[in-house]
């Protein structure tokens, strides 16, 4: 990303593999490898400075992104969601629905994506709903306007099934998770409505959207779980029991 900060230290490591000196599993990367886990973390953090500032979420990010291309996709989707601003202001989180918005934004590969979650929290159940999510998207040259609509939508949508119910369990012995019981997915029930601001970019290269909204949509839900329940998450998924407990 493109923020600049007078104190700036960025760093990340990937564990390697097992394939070829001890593990008996297969394993494969899962779509955009490593970005949904970064960004989860990273832009997690970003809103934590920001509410530390006493600013909003996505007047801070417009503040110390230093791009062009970035600031215009956190303007664009902050202005089609109708961001209202968010801050320190006490909020009521007594009754059963809390409800919430969160912002997040990454750059895949040259590709910029910004992300508004709009979700709800069932107080007794801690289940969370995604309502109405909101991408701003900037892949340069747009080539095939209605595929990448598809692409960013079947993005975003595995990686909210990933945010909220996707994991693998295992025994001593063996893996647990063997069905859609034990690894649950996202339902079509459950597919929030998806609002979309393309920006085309004629004369620039184009620079693909295979993976690109996959980062940001889970950071923008987990700020947004926070924006309604004031309770900071630090691991995935976010399902029932770990929101309950949390609470």
């Amino acid at each position: 990303e493109s923020y600049s900060f007078d104190n700036k230290m960025l760093a990340w490591e990937v564990i390697p593999d097992l394939i070829a000196s001890a593990s008996p599993m297969r394993t494969s990367h899962m779509r955009d490898p490593v970005g949904l886990q970064i960004q989860f973390a990273s832009e997690q953090f970003i809103d934590e400075l920001a509410y530390a500032t006493g600013e909003d979420p996505v007047a801070f990010r417009v503040k110390y992104a230093k791009a062009p291309r970035d600031i215009a996709v956190l303007k664009a989707a902050a202005e089609k969601s109708g961001w209202e601003p968010r801050g320190n202001a006490k909020r009521d989180r007594r009754g059963p629905i809390l409800s919430g918005r969160g912002i997040a934004y990454a750059q895949r590969a040259g590709t910029i994506v910004a992300v508004v979650a709009e979700i709800e929290v069932n107080r007794k159940t801690g289940r969370i709903w995604g309502r109405k999510f909101t991408v701003a998207h900037d892949c340069g040259l747009i080539v095939n306007p209605q595929g990448l609509r598809y692409t960013i939508e079947g993005g975003l949508v595995q990686a909210l099934s990933r945010t909220i119910f996707e994991e693998v369990q295992f025994a001593p012995d063996k893996v647990k998770s063997v069905d859609w019981n034990s690894y649950p997915i996202l339902t079509f029930s459950e597919i929030p409505p998806v609002d979309m601001v393309l920006i085309d970019r004629p004369g620039q290269p184009f620079l693909g959207a295979g993976e690109a909204s996959q980062g940001p949509t889970g950071a923008a839900l987990a700020n947004a779980v926070f924006d309604a329940t004031g309770v900071r998450f630090r691991s995935l998924p976010l399902t029932p029991d770990r929101v309950l407990q949390a609470l």
